[in-house]
């Protein structure tokens, strides 16, 4: 997926998530709940729920709920136990999609989605059939009105991002997955507000679609991002600016 097509995306889904507060919180929550099961409940010293914690904050989740994951999360008070599985399968015009989801009952999880794969006009796949073409990456973007461009680069260089890049409205800074958290903090300490980021699946390449198939696509993660059971959605559809504005008509 391109610079752009990626931040669009990225934007976009935020946009379409945050319009759903109740179901944007019961996410974030399962996030911190999960991550203190595996990691421990001090984000001290457990970059994954720090960063799960202060996603939370960011969507104004109030600090009791937050609280009350974590202890869920290390057993001191009773929750489900939540099973993190990543499904695979493709979207109108062959599109790649995938999709990680945390659940308490399979056989649940698989039908849903099974459903929105045929109404959308997709298919489930089996495992493996897309995973190959998406990466995990840690992706940061950056309004360019804070700096300019020699600054970004310097700014790459000096909190250990791998990549950075240019497009018309930000800078796009990428890390190592386990890199996310580090990069993160050292943004934040700097005082450079972040436009959009992500511990994201970012294609290694993508499918450019007549706008028509384009925007099936779009309502198809949308159906999927619906389910309670699935946390984040990714395809490899180049979602460009006019894709985006027909599927806002």
């Amino acid at each position: 997926m391109a610079g752009h097509s990626k931040w669009a995306q990225i934007k976009r889904k935020k946009a379409v998530t945050d319009s759903r507060r109740g179901k944007l919180w019961t996410k974030l929550l399962k996030e911190i709940t999960v991550a203190a099961r595996l990691g421990g409940g001090d984000p001290d010293g457990n970059p994954r729920l720090r960063v799960g914690i202060q996603e939370a904050r960011n969507a104004n989740v109030p600090n009791d709920n937050i609280e009350r994951a974590i202890q869920r999360g290390t057993g001191q008070l009773d929750g489900v136990a939540y099973e993190e599985l990543t499904y695979e399968g493709y979207g109108p015009g062959g599109v790649a999609v995938l999709i990680e989801a945390m659940t308490d009952n399979k056989n649940r999880t698989v039908s849903d989605l099974r459903h929105t794969f045929s109404r959308h006009g997709g298919n489930l796949g089996e495992n493996g059939c897309v995973a190959w073409m998406f990466e995990k990456r840690g992706y940061f973007a950056i309004d360019r009105t804070v700096m300019d461009e020699d600054a970004v680069m310097e700014l790459a260089l000096e909190i250990g991002a791998e990549d950075a890049g240019i497009e018309e409205e930000v800078y796009e800074l990428y890390s190592a997955p386990e890199e996310y958290a580090v990069v993160r903090d050292r943004l934040e300490e700097r005082g450079i507000p972040i436009e959009s980021q992500a511990l994201a699946m970012l294609p290694t390449s993508e499918v450019d679609l007549d706008v028509d198939a384009a925007v099936k696509v779009l309502k198809l993660v949308d159906g999927l991002e619906d389910q309670d059971d699935v946390q984040h959605v990714w395809s490899n559809l180049n979602v460009t600016a006019q894709v985006l504005a027909a599927a806002e008509d």
